[in-house]
């Protein structure tokens, strides 16, 4: 398999979106009801699209930060991880449309981009 052919993908969401407060606003058992859909339907696009999978990835914690100047608490809206193979940058897109990410749970979208050879190898 060659870098050029390995997608990541992030999985983006603001805690703070209307889709978000919208979800933390419903009934916890109609969350939970969600929840549980959501994933099933992940695991079913993960069946479907395991061949593609290059790295299952996962879900993100909190952020450190760490630059010249130290280590910080830090925020961003990524909330997962993949890495996929296909055999070009929009099919690898294409793995993502519709996704339970953003169709059940409040995620906002997902972002893929190609993974790149290290210079001078």
């Amino acid at each position: 398999m060659n870098a050029d052919n390995l997608f990541l993908a992030i999985f983006l969401g603001s805690k703070t979106s209307s889709k978000m407060k919208a979800w933390n606003a419903l009934p916890e058992s109609e969350r939970k009801a969600r929840q549980k859909e959501g994933i099933t339907a992940w695991k079913a696009w993960i069946e479907k699209h395991q061949d593609g999978i290059a790295g299952m990835g996962g879900p993100l914690g909190k952020t450190k930060r760490i630059t010249q100047s130290g280590i910080e608490d830090a925020s961003n809206e990524m909330s997962g991880y993949m890495v996929v193979r296909a055999q070009s940058h929009e099919a690898a897109a294409r793995l993502f449309e519709k996704h339970p990410h953003f169709t059940i749970f409040p995620g906002e979208c997902v972002e893929v981009m190609p993974v790149m050879p290290i210079p001078g190898d």
